[in-house]
């Protein structure tokens, strides 16, 4: 199978590299040169465009940053480049329906589109240990498996195009509700005279741990989180709030939660 890949970002690259290393023949395209000097020592081709990327790939890898990226280039000209039989990847996390309208127009050039978003960042991709939320049709995934098994384990097939858009969203959800309890216990820590890394020394190894308890250790605190990824967090739960509303449903609690999150982060939705 030959894999096209566009995004090569921190988590992007790393997943670039492990398909090259894989023995996959590889074209990349970036609109920032630099992204592929990275790859000079590889057998990765650079394509001179979107399209030339298309015609060149089997499968199509799109890591990009959200719907307006991937609307964008796949409105362009990649789409009308590709084969019949070729294979859409969206790993950006993005609204399912994006995927889904993706699908209907790509039917008409005989291409499939699944979703596929990843968690884990940069040193997971790098040691192949990515987790990867699939969505869409069993046999075009299967297919696709032996590419995502480069840099990827475990990678779950969750059903229908968009399931997997859906869960990273829930995913990206609750981490958001969990940044701001964790932020607040830390607070409350300090104001009871309990050092908050002490305090996250314990609780990393009790009953109250969380991800984002040591991610809020390791990177200095919320404020210092909400310049990395407080827009990307915001976004995520916009989305997830869309969803809820046109399936006539209540965020409840975990919502509320990560609405706090995003009012202290200086990111409200």
């Amino acid at each position: 199978m030959r894999v096209g890949f566009i995004g090569l970002g921190s988590q992007g690259a790393p997943m670039a590299r492990r398909i090259v290393e894989g023995g996959y023949p590889t074209t990349l395209w970036a609109r920032r040169r630099a992204t592929l000097d990275p790859f000079a020592d590889t057998t990765a081709k650079v394509a001179e465009s979107p399209a030339g990327l298309a015609a060149a790939s089997d499968l199509v890898c799109l890591c990009v940053v959200g719907d307006a990226d991937v609307n964008e280039l796949v409105d362009g000209e990649l789409l009308a480049a590709m084969k019949p039989g070729g294979v859409i990847v969206v790993h950006s996390t993005v609204h399912p329906n994006t995927c889904r309208e993706l699908a209907k127009k790509a039917a008409t050039k005989g291409v499939s589109v699944i979703d596929a978003p990843v968690s884990g960042g940069a040193p997971a991709a790098s040691e192949g240990r990515l987790m990867v939320m699939v969505g869409g049709d069993a046999d075009v995934v299967e297919r696709c498996r032996p590419v995502f098994a480069t840099y990827a384990d475990p990678i779950v097939h969750l059903g229908e195009l968009g399931s997997g858009q859906t869960t990273k969203l829930l995913n990206n959800l609750l981490f958001t509700a969990h940044l701001g309890a964790a932020a607040s216990a830390l607070s409350l820590a300090g104001a009871l005279g309990v050092d908050p890394d002490r305090l996250t020394e314990v609780v990393s190894r009790s009953s109250g741990n969380s991800f984002a308890l040591n991610a809020l250790g390791g990177i200095g605190g919320l404020d210092r989180l909400a310049g990395v990824a407080g827009t990307l967090l915001q976004k995520d739960v916009r989305l997830v709030v869309d969803l809820a509303d046109r399936a006539g449903v209540s965020g409840g609690a975990v919502l509320e939660a990560a609405d706090a999150a995003l009012a202290r982060m200086g990111h409200p939705r």
